[in-house]
């Protein structure tokens, strides 16, 4: 929490978006005027829901129209690993080991003695716990984190549909290690986001890269940054367009300042995040790339939610031309 205020507090409208989600203002307001007034705190502009051009225009009016009945299948974090699996097949699936409908349903005694621990429904740091080892494991400090995930509406605050449709869940997912495929630093990493680890005594060191983010568009990728040191705190994202050469682009997050290495497989992930992206006007395909074996991270429909400027702006407009919306609507 402290951490949000204080990111808030160097960016003067993420400040006023956080104040106005704490106080609830606006939350009743229709999904169309809400998102055209966060827009604006955002943007500093008007939303352009008519016309709109850039790509978080574009994502802002994919919220509203664009309901696709597979979406809520697709962002669940349990059930789009079976979505998946249909499309690429099993051996890019983390195995998911238990489903929980409550906190107080986890057993520590069912589970390996490394293990990871997430909600179904949050993204970046909030809903993930790693056991690196159960003897040290504070399992009521992991319940509080995982209730207060739980807890939270990720539909109210950038209105994105789909969450609407999905119950949340705890699952225990297994935990890679560089013998199964993952780099052994995974405890200090989180395959959807930053995560702390509750369980590390030492300061985990920093081996490289920790994700791949594609934008795809109707199946094709167009672009990517790759997610570095999020164990550190301060993470950094790298884009690169679809042949891997570097992009002067920064959202978020800045630059690591160092020459990523393209790994060996990436025509294979570039293939993979096609694949899963087929027939979607737009979908961001979150690949991890451990020991050299790929695996599905998450699907992405509203990067960032719409609501961060590409610095410089120009790449706002060259997304959104890359993102054709769709003529038809399937409204549910």
């Amino acid at each position: 929490m402290a951490n949000k205020v204080g990111k808030a507090l160097t960016h003067p409208r993420d400040l006023l978006v956080y104040a106005m989600n704490k106080l609830h203002i606006g939350q009743s307001m229709n999904d169309e005027n809400y998102l055209k007034m966060i827009y604006r705190i955002k943007f500093g502009k008007k939303l352009d829901l008519e016309h709109p051009v850039t790509f978080n225009e574009k994502l802002q009016w994919l919220k509203l129209h664009d309901h696709n009945s597979l979406y809520p299948t697709m962002v669940d974090k349990i059930t789009a690993k079976d979505y998946v699996a249909s499309i690429i097949g099993s051996e890019y699936i983390i195995p998911t080991l238990r489903v929980y409908e409550s906190v107080d349903d986890i057993r520590l005694e069912e589970l390996p003695d490394q293990f990871v621990l997430k909600t179904n429904h949050s993204g970046g740091n909030s809903g993930v716990v790693i056991c690196s080892d159960k003897k040290k494991f504070d399992l009521e400090a992991a319940k509080k984190k995982l209730q207060h995930s739980l807890d939270s509406d990720m539909f109210s605050h950038s209105r994105e549909w789909p969450y609407t449709q999905i119950k949340p869940q705890v699952f225990a997912e297994q935990f890679m290690t560089e013998g199964s495929g993952a780099p052994d630093d995974y405890k200090a990493h989180d395959f959807n986001g930053v995560s702390d680890n509750l369980l590390s005594e030492e300061p985990p060191v920093d081996k490289g890269l920790a994700d791949y983010k594609f934008f795809c568009f109707n199946g094709v990728v167009k672009a990517l940054f790759i997610g570095t040191e999020r164990n550190t705190g301060d993470v950094k994202f790298d884009f690169y367009d679809a042949d891997f050469n570097h992009l002067d682009l920064v959202q978020t997050h800045p630059m690591s300042g160092r020459e990523l290495e393209r790994p060996e497989n990436f025509d294979k992930m570039k293939e993979i995040a096609g694949k899963l992206s087929e027939g979607l006007p737009h979908v961001r395909v979150d690949l991890y790339n451990i020991s050299g074996k790929i695996y599905f991270g998450e699907l992405t429909f509203y990067h960032h939610g719409g609501f961060y400027p590409f610095h410089p702006d120009k790449w706002d407009k060259i997304f959104g031309d890359w993102l054709q919306l769709p003529n038809v609507c399937n409204e549910n």
